[in-house]
């Protein structure tokens, strides 16, 4: 949770206004020690969006089981994908450059981009801060998330509300919808697979698209994640004419004993040998960026356990990251979406 200790700045708008774009991510650990990932990880699991459960019956349980164990795990798992050079980690590595890619597109226009962490640093405040004091007065804002869910989109688009709650004078905001199948995303997926597949000294039997997993209770609600999931996987599979078979849709970061959406990743991928399929390849679709869900959780663990059951073969496809078709799909989008302010 953000607090606000001191009052947000006072900022005098120019005349004319300036529209600037908000890039937000999930967020990461400032560093891979104990305390670190545990702040981390009390921020991201005290979100009422994430978990949703009484604070009475999950508090008990996050303070005393999960943030004394699970940070040990966890920044361990940081230690092995983290940037070195950087001093960072992935996920905050190429949201910056996304950053930085599209402000160098967007700079003719004179039109600035920020990003900030709904959990973490840079925090979203701090960014909205940055953008308002180049003189915007308009903001699109636009979560990294190609898939709507209330625990991803939601709960980026609540901090930044909650933020302008404090502002005396707020900025306009246009919030950039969900784009599980829009042309250039999916455009953009295609080309990396291919791209990839190209590269590799065998062919894949398999392009298993994995998706981050939620609560069956979560759809039941009314979440639309499932069905934009399976909208991202159509469209991806014309555009590599691929059959539902040749690329399958499974969800994967299963936490907790609370049923999760199916098939679950990892026994999928463990069946795949007895069935005569040992060389795969996998596809996050469902990130931006490549994090500690991707490179720690798929490329390694389900790469060592496919491997040991038989498989012969696994390539992980990178995330669209700081790619042109990766910027090319936050242009378009907030570009549309800045349509709204004319």
């Amino acid at each position: 949770m953000t607090y606000f200790i001191n009052p947000p700045p006072r900022v005098a708008f120019p005349p004319e206004g300036r529209v600037g774009v908000l890039l937000i991510n999930l967020g990461t650990p400032d560093s891979t020690g104990y305390f670190a990932v545990r702040r981390y990880l009390k921020e991201f699991l005290s979100d009422r969006r994430v978990v949703e459960m009484s604070p009475l019956l999950w508090q008990p349980l996050l303070q005393s089981l999960v943030l004394t164990r699970r940070p040990f795990k966890s920044g361990h798992n940081y230690r092995l994908i983290w940037d070195k050079e950087k001093h960072a980690s992935p996920l905050r590595v190429y949201t910056e450059r996304q950053a930085d890619r599209l402000a160098r597109r967007l700079e003719k226009d004179s039109i600035p981009v920020a990003w900030g962490m709904r959990y973490g640093d840079p925090t979203i405040e701090q960014a909205v801060t940055h953008l308002m004091k180049q003189g915007c007065d308009r903001i699109v804002s636009l979560p990294l998330y190609p898939q709507y869910s209330a625990s991803t989109t939601a709960t980026a688009q609540d901090q930044l509300f909650r933020v302008l709650m404090r502002l005396r004078r707020q900025p306009s905001i246009v919030t950039v919808p969900a784009f599980p199948d829009h042309p250039v995303f999916i455009k953009a997926l295609a080309d990396s697979v291919r791209s990839k597949l190209s590269g590799l000294d065998f062919k894949p039997q398999r392009l298993v698209l994995s998706f981050h997993g939620l609560p069956e209770f979560f759809i039941k609600k009314g979440d639309p994640y499932l069905e934009d999931c399976l909208r991202t996987a159509k469209a991806l599979r014309e555009a590599l004419d691929l059959t539902e078979e040749q690329a399958p849709v499974v969800f994967q970061s299963r936490f907790g004993p609370t049923k999760w959406i199916k098939p679950y990743i990892t026994p999928y991928v463990k069946a795949l040998p007895k069935q005569n399929i040992t060389k795969i390849a996998v596809l996050t679709p469902g990130f931006m960026t490549d994090c500690i869900e991707t490179l720690d959780e798929i490329d390694r663990e389900l790469r060592e356990e496919f491997m040991e059951v038989g498989g012969e073969a696994f390539a992980y496809i990178p995330c669209l990251n700081d790619s042109e078709g990766a910027i090319e799909t936050l242009e378009t989008v907030a570009r549309q979406a800045m349509k709204a302010f004319l």
